[in-house]
């Protein structure tokens, strides 16, 4: 048992990269990785510290671990990512137990810790690391899905954001890099790339002017990469999108008419509140534009409710535009007062009682829009990219359409499968006539399947707990 690790991945697609990494570097230091936390003789808490939320679930799964190091069978833990990034000291002092702190740019540090070469608070500059096609990786994802991070940190000043100060000034990878990782993901049997960074919108902009790119050309040329079948993009900025962008959203064949982005609020005091740089009126003309520039487009966003000077004539108007908007997917956050942030000074705290009320109305009616976007779906014939084995029961199939993102966005379930010659196969991608739907899930029957392809290698089963509920996606 001296050299098994168990990894616990909390918080965002961008953690989960991260986790991943940290995966391949103990990897190669000769540690084998255990489902199992009563196991492992090394355990890792990747942490998420952006809300109050997060942090909880972050401390509880600490305390969780470090029953199994009382127990005798861990001899090592090791809590690493924005939570001991941000207070390293505090966390020290409080569990005692805890073996070794990493930040939130110490992935590759991971090795020294396994090697016993490090201090036990090993904290880091945030901006000191990004990774890299060659860093080392082992995906956890279902089979055929990847993400893939294209910058680090953010340079904007959201007033209830943290981000900077746990991941530091906006750092993008060179295109070249990104597409040699994608093409090695490719070679190892994935079928969708997901592009995550916190502000993507942004790529290419802190790199020196003479070699500048923009995001519609690391698009195109990741897009491109053969063998590649679907690309999506997360974390949008509602700014201007450029006409190439939205062009290759629009009709480029493994671009997914998928739109991850964030719009916080809709009504004009609360977005210069927030330090959005725009008002409701740019968001109206924004969503008209992608609905009418791309077919079939599934939108996703996400808002803040119960942020400080939020009015109930405020919390109204976001109403009004989330039911004119009609967005496929909606995530909904309740404000979580950081100190370190802008919006902590503001004068006219909500009540929590009323950001819970007002949480609960514009969750209802994203889950009867969301509701209706499935049911419509009914009859149609769908593109599933197969997962494997549900969660729910083992005799069935699970996989996703493209306008479901992984752990986030919901299910397809496979059905009448037993009078297929065989078996679809997880990461293939076949077509799925759609019989019943739920507010999040579906359920169809294979209708055709993709000639069959080189198997997808097996994936490491990293334990992933999402922060707030798997239906939501970053709020910033």
């Amino acid at each position: 048992m001296s050299n098994t690790i168990h990894f616990v991945s909390l918080g965002c697609p961008k953690n989960r990269v991260d986790s991943e990494v940290m995966l391949g570097v103990a990897q190669r230091e000769g540690y084998v990785h255990v489902d199992d936390p009563s196991g492992a003789s090394v355990i890792v808490i990747n942490t998420c510290g952006f809300i109050d939320a997060a942090k909880k679930e972050s401390i509880d799964t600490i305390l969780e671990m470090m029953d199994y190091k009382t127990r005798g069978s861990c001899e090592r833990i090791v809590v690493a990512g924005c939570l001991s990034q941000r207070h390293p000291e505090e966390l020290a002092e409080g569990f005692p137990e805890v073996d070794h702190f990493l930040g939130s740019s110490d992935m590759l540090a991971l090795g020294g810790v396994l090697r016993g070469a490090s201090a036990r608070i090993a904290v880091g500059n945030p901006a000191d690391w990004l990774v890299a096609a060659d860093s080392p990786r082992t995906l956890s994802s279902r089979q055929g899905s990847a993400y893939v991070k294209i910058a680090e940190g953010c340079n904007r000043s959201c007033s209830f954001c943290v981000i900077p100060d746990l991941r530091g000034k906006q750092r993008s990878r060179r295109i070249d890099d990104v597409v040699r990782e994608v093409e090695q993901l490719v070679a190892n049997g994935v079928k969708e790339v997901n592009l995550v960074s916190q502000d993507t919108i942004a790529f290419g902009r802190d790199l020196p002017a003479q070699e500048r790119p923009d995001l519609a050309a690391l698009v195109r040329r990741v897009a491109d990469v053969e063998g590649l079948r679907w690309l999506r993009i997360f974390y949008l900025y509602p700014e201007k999108l450029s006409p190439e962008l939205v062009e290759l959203i629009a009709h480029h064949p493994r671009v997914l008419p998928y739109v991850d982005m964030p719009l916080q609020h809709a009504a004009d005091g609360m977005l210069r509140r927030m330090k959005r740089g725009h008002g409701g009126k740019r968001l109206y003309e924004l969503v008209d534009q992608l609905r009418g520039a791309i077919p079939n487009l599934t939108f996703r966003t996400a808002f803040i409710v119960g942020h400080p000077g939020e009015t109930a004539a405020e919390f109204e108007e976001l109403c009004e535009f989330v039911a004119w908007a009609n967005f496929d997917r909606v995530g909904v956050f309740r404000y979580s007062d950081e100190e370190s942030c802008a919006s902590h000074e503001l004068a006219g705290k909500v009540p929590k009682r009323t950001a819970e009320s007002r949480y609960k109305k514009l969750m209802a009616m994203a889950q009867r829009i969301a509701r209706e976007r499935n049911q419509a779906l009914v009859g149609k014939t769908i593109e599933v990219l197969v997962e494997g084995e549900s969660d729910e029961h083992e005799a069935v199939l699970m996989g996703r359409h493209g306008g479901q993102a992984p752990e986030i966005d919901g299910q397809v379930y496979l059905t009448g499968t037993e009078r297929l010659p065989e078996l679809p196969r997880a990461g293939e991608i076949v077509e799925v006539r759609i019989t019943q739907a739920s507010d999040y899930d579906l359920a169809g029957e294979v209708v055709a399947m993709e000639q069959a392809g080189k198997a997808v290698p097996r994936r490491t089963s990293l334990r992933v707990l999402p922060t707030d509920n798997r239906r939501l996606s970053s709020p910033s």
